[in-house]
């Protein structure tokens, strides 16, 4: 009842007359006749690029261009640049500026002004700056700049001329997806310069994109207008005919707001408005796939557990239907898939989930186990995200309830739902082993980085879990018990034990003190040094930390022991050791998330399941690799994943969204972990 008073509230707003007789508004006549747009976005509290925040969404390709950019097509194409080239095995790129862009004041946009802006995001004085967000993130000696390390002079980034810009990267690698993001914008240094913390307020605002900024207010509405002086680049459609789009702070009922005609367009976040929608508005309502993959994925717990036998991990891969969860509990928001794609997806032509959907032959793999029909086998657990609050998905409780329902029905097997918050469910998907999780699985979620502006990305973030962030997670049950005391305790207490509590400040006063660690250290450092060595040299140069140029483990043993002698309180000595103790041991630094000394990775390195190293290995190539190499990789990685039982697939996210008549290219944005919302704001035309 109440989406249909809403909506007969929302026509008669829309309805004029006189002398009785009434008429309905067109929106999208009114939308045409004054050139405004108005489009929902998080609140937004600065436009500056540097930062990582909802403003990308303005940033880039609205308010700024960068070298290059995202057409209506989603596909990347030239910008400010004029042309490029790749050199040296794609480790050099060129870039060449064309001559007629312009900043909104009319000057020329040069080479200097990516410079400045990119060595700004990178410069030591920034520590709030999203270095890892673009491209200057991939250029040789940025980070260590950011980290004053090296001089601005050591860092990869070249001014050849006004109008060429040349990169050196820290491997081979497609820059081009990077150039895209906010943080590869130019900036006007003058402004900047001039207006350090306010040059983005519209009194102060040089932009070289289609709109400059006419009105700002922070974490509230923000006016954008037609820049006069856009020179785009020829050839190319550039910016559609809308001459001012209105952003307001994401509305808390913005269905409501579309149907009184304050919103031009809105995305829908519930079944109850998606179901509205298909009934009463099917004309403008829309539907892309979003770069998120939900998916049952094996809960990491240390328990001696059922789900530790394949044939069980199998079963369960098989008597799940996607279909009726998608559609049926999900009310069609979401979209069934059997990998972790979503279409058109890179790697999704590579990828093949091994388990296709077969009762008969689950329950044969489940009774093969010793669980015929679930007899014998123990109560489940199946974590997910709450499905109310900020941060939670309201999808995931009615998914996780038809799952549980239906391997109840096809394997006979009981599930317990536990609906933990959204920071206990992001820390059991992304991280490690967690205090009082019991065996079962989670509905977690992977997703894209900006349309996979990296290779790391086309795995949609599944392999992260058992990875290095998870070490331990996988493999025999000894192995996962050894791996608890890295988890579940400040300092992994076989090795307080053997060495002394960091926690006590009498701990490492005497050289004697240190003897243990060394001893320890000693006995790792051959084991780290020979698994490198039958890594490949490149590998070895990007992954290890040890390449040319860095301390071998030996020097920095012996520095930390020279800093003993050095110390001349016993407070300093006993800080010294310390940082000695949590080098060579491991420590949580946060709820689920180990750092492992070199005993452990030493531990790791000999006792880890070949799955384990496998995916890492991948990981590791797949950052530094280019093309069809990539993509394949990327799909070997999640194939072997999907055949290990350990992830399920289940559907991918869909952005469903409500579009007045008359408005074209509404673009949401495809990183739904990027703020969601919209973006190409440039390209809105109205009809």
């Amino acid at each position: 009842m109440k989406s249909r008073r809403v909506f007969s509230a929302a026509i008669a707003l829309a309805m004029t007359g006189s002398m009785g007789l009434m008429t309905l508004v067109n929106p999208g006549t009114a939308m045409a006749a004054s050139g405004i747009v108005t489009i929902p976005e998080p609140a937004t509290s600065t436009l500056d690029p540097a930062q990582w925040g909802p403003q990308q969404l303005l940033d880039a390709g609205a308010l700024f261009e960068g070298l290059v950019g995202y057409n209506k097509q989603g596909r990347i194409e030239k910008k400010v640049a004029s042309g490029w080239k790749a050199s040296d095995g794609d480790m050099v790129w060129t870039f060449y500026l064309r001559h007629n862009a312009r900043w909104s004041n009319g000057q020329p946009v040069t080479a200097q002004d990516f410079y400045y802006a990119w060595m700004r995001l990178a410069s030591p004085q920034d520590s709030t700056g999203a270095l890892w967000s673009g491209a200057m993130g991939q250029v040789a000696n940025a980070w260590a700049y950011h980290g004053g390390a090296v001089p601005a002079s050591e860092v990869g980034l070249k001014v050849i001329n006004n109008y060429t810009l040349q990169m050196h990267l820290v491997a081979p690698l497609d820059i081009l997806p990077f150039l895209t993001t906010s943080s590869s914008m130019p900036l006007y240094p003058p402004s900047v310069t001039a207006h350090p913390t306010t040059w983005y307020l519209p009194q102060n605002f040089v932009g070289n994109g289609p709109y400059v900024v006419s009105s700002f207010t922070i974490n509230g509405e923000i006016k954008m207008t037609r820049n006069k002086d856009y020179v785009g680049a020829p050839g190319e459609y550039n910016v559609g005919n809308v001459n001012q789009i209105d952003v307001i702070p994401t509305p808390t009922v913005p269905v409501e707001d579309y149907l009184g005609h304050s919103l031009s367009t809105a995305l829908i976040t519930s079944a109850a408005d998606y179901v509205y929608a298909k009934g009463h508005m099917k004309s403008q309502l829309h539907k892309t796939p979003v770069g998120d993959i939900n998916y049952l994925e094996w809960d990491k717990s240390v328990d001696p557990s059922p789900l530790n036998n394949k044939l069980v991990r199998e079963a369960i891969a098989m008597a799940i239907n996607r279909q009726p969860i998608a559609a049926e509990a999900e009310s069609g928001l979401v979209s069934a898939t059997s990998i972790p794609a979503i279409p058109d997806w890179p790697p999704a032509k590579y990828e093949h989930n091994p388990y296709s959907f077969n009762v008969s032959a689950a329950r044969r793999l489940l009774a093969k186990a010793g669980y015929p029909n679930g007899k014998g086998m123990p109560t489940l657990y199946l974590y997910t995200d709450t499905s109310t609050g900020t941060g939670s998905n309201p999808q995931y409780v009615p998914m996780a309830e038809a799952v549980a329902a239906e391997l109840k029905q096809n394997l006979g097997l009981k599930f317990t739902i536990q609906v933990e918050n959204p920071t206990i469910w992001g820390e059991l998907s992304t991280d490690g082993m967690l205090k009082g999780i019991l065996p079962g699985y989670d509905i977690a979620s992977g997703g894209e980085n900006w349309a996979g502006a990296d290779p790391g990305s086309y795995p949609l973030s599944i392999n992260q879990w058992v990875t290095e962030w998870a070490s331990g997670a996988i493999g025999p049950q000894s192995y996962r018990d050894h791996a608890e005391n890295w988890f579940f305790y400040t300092y992994d207490p076989q090795e307080v034990k053997a060495w002394g509590n960091p926690s006590n400040a009498q701990e490492g006063v005497q050289f004697s003190q240190w003897q243990p660690i060394i001893s320890a250290a000693k006995k790792a450092i051959p084991v780290i040094m020979a698994f490198w060595k039958k890594q490949p040299a490149d590998f070895f140069d990007n992954n290890s930390g040890l390449g040319p140029g860095s301390l071998t483990l030996d020097q920095t043993l012996n520095n930390y022991v020279a800093s003993y002698k050095t110390a001349k309180t016993p407070a300093e000595k006993h800080a010294d050791w310390v940082s000695f103790w949590k080098w060579v041991g491991t420590y949580v630094s946060s709820p689920g998330d180990a750092s492992l000394g070199l005993v452990d990775q030493a531990y790791v390195m000999t006792h880890e399941p070949q799955l384990q190293y496998d995916i890492w290995s991948w990981t590791g190539v797949l950052w530094s690799s280019t093309g069809q190499q990539a993509l394949k990789l990327a799909a070997k990685i999640s194939n072997t994943l999907m055949a290990s039982g350990y992830i399920v697939p289940l559907n991918y996210e869909d952005d469903n969204y409500l579009v007045q008549p008359g408005l074209q290219n509404v673009d949401p944005n495809p990183d739904i972990g990027a703020f969601g919302n919209f973006y190409n704001l440039q390209y809105l035309n109205l009809k």
